[in-house]
């Protein structure tokens, strides 16, 4: 990422963390995306924006992309497995179980990707896809 897109970037997570709504942001991370097409980080981001959006459609194909650019980063896995859910598609459980490695070999990456959870369950209640895929990762 250039410095200015990953000045934009931290820019824009401070805003989602600031509660700034996921119709705002979309375009901002999509923007980022166009720019800084190899930034997994904001590619996982966009992701994560469209399934709270409830486009999975559009989350699919940009956690695909956060996944051949990252395919150790758990978050990336996740987003990928709650779309495929969404969109009624195979091939699920390869997703989870990466995630699953990697989360076993890292206590901080469970922490945050167990904070994302709990973020999740908060913007959007009764996530029945996010529920699923924690129920497999956390109480296996």
């Amino acid at each position: 990422m250039t410095t200015q897109a990953e000045s934009e970037f931290e820019q824009a997570i401070a805003q989602y963390q600031n509660g700034a709504s996921v119709k705002e942001l979309i375009p901002i991370f999509k923007d980022i995306c166009d720019r800084a097409t190899k930034s997994s980080a904001a590619w996982t981001c966009l992701a994560w924006l469209y399934l709270l959006d409830d486009r999975p459609k559009s989350a699919y194909k940009a956690a695909v992309k956060a996944v051949k650019l990252s395919p150790n980063d758990p978050q990336a896995q996740v987003n990928l497995a709650i779309s495929m859910l969404e969109c009624q598609k195979t091939g699920v459980r390869a997703h989870i179980d990466r995630a699953l490695e990697v989360l076993n070999m890292s206590a901080e990456l469970r922490e945050e990707v167990e904070r994302n959870f709990e973020d999740g369950l908060q913007r959007k209640p009764d996530w029945e896809s996010l529920l699923r895929v924690r129920r497999w990762l956390f109480e296996a």
